[in-house]
């Protein structure tokens, strides 16, 4: 019967092992998943500021464009004038 109640006990802590194990891992992997967190967060913030950065930029490619063709359609309008002229 002593040893009826020794193997029990040794049962339990065994099972009581595996769940300090388990928990361990779970712990482990939720620090783990946290880091992985703040590191996409910052990269994100990071992308975003170079998005803003490229919407700059295309704005004033547009902007530039924009003044680039009225320039170009003044041009045209001079050499049509010309062509009338003849």
């Amino acid at each position: 019967m002593f040893n009826e109640g020794r193997i029990n006990f040794t049962v339990e802590l065994e099972k009581f092992a595996k769940l300090e194990d388990k928990i361990k891992v779970i712990v482990n992997e939720k620090v783990s998943l946290k880091k992985q967190i703040q590191i996409l967060e910052e990269t994100l913030k990071s992308k975003e500021v170079e998005l803003e950065g490229l919407k700059g930029k295309v704005k004033a490619f547009d902007e530039e464009r924009n003044s680039v063709r009225a320039r170009v359609d003044s041009l045209l309008d001079l050499i049509a004038d010309v062509d009338l002229a003849k």
